[in-house]
């Protein structure tokens, strides 16, 4: 589990297909700090490390993980959001995220306003259940607060802290990015579709 409040972030050195895989090298302040087996969310895509090697450490995203996420974009050079497992005795400053992407939106705006930035963001219609005015998302696994919500667009704000130490910053209209939808929208959503036990 994951808060979506970004540690950090990576720069891809490597990145490169292994059958239906792709293996991915990213260099990064927290390297040295990992051990393989952990999780690290990537872009809010839930990996596991591999290899650690100084700097740098290695990942790899499954076809399943390429068809829902914006992984599959990535490049040497690219920057991606880095946030490591929560641990249980910490805060949570952002919101309970899992890590698994539900599917890719589309920034369709991003307008200056004196001091913070507002991105236009387009989804999927399938998934307008599980977003409420007001409500938290993890966008390329930073968790933000949704408002302007349309059956397939919501808006949101960012403060300059989140817009210089994330890659957001780096989003212009026309990119692809990972949606997680709040957890606990999930779970009603599937219970009010099921009969009650009987």
């Amino acid at each position: 589990m994951f808060t979506g409040i970004i540690e950090t972030m990576g720069t891809v050195t490597a990145a490169e297909r292994t059958g239906g895989n792709l293996e991915i090298t990213i260099r990064a302040v927290i390297a040295p700090e990992l051990k393989v087996d952990q999780s690290v969310s990537h872009n809010g895509v839930c990996l596991t490390v591999t290899r650690v090697d100084g700097q740098q450490y290695t990942t790899v995203a499954v076809a399943e993980t390429l068809q829902k996420s914006n992984i599959g974009l990535v490049r040497q050079g690219y920057s991606v959001n880095l946030e490591r497992a929560m641990v249980l005795n910490s805060r949570v400053d952002g919101h309970l995220v899992q890590g698994h992407v539900d599917g890719t939106g589309t920034c369709e705006s991003v307008t200056e306003q004196d001091g913070s930035w507002l991105y236009r963001i387009r989804f999927q219609s399938q998934f307008a259940g599980l977003i409420v005015e007001k409500g938290s998302i993890c966008l390329n696994g930073i968790s933000l607060t949704v408002f302007d919500i349309t059956e397939d667009a919501f808006s949101v704000a960012v403060i300059p802290y989140t817009y210089q130490h994330t890659n957001i910053q780096y989003l212009k209209p026309g990119d692809t990015v990972n949606l997680e939808f709040d957890i606990l929208g999930k779970y009603v959503a599937r219970q009010l579709n099921r009969s009650p036990i009987k």
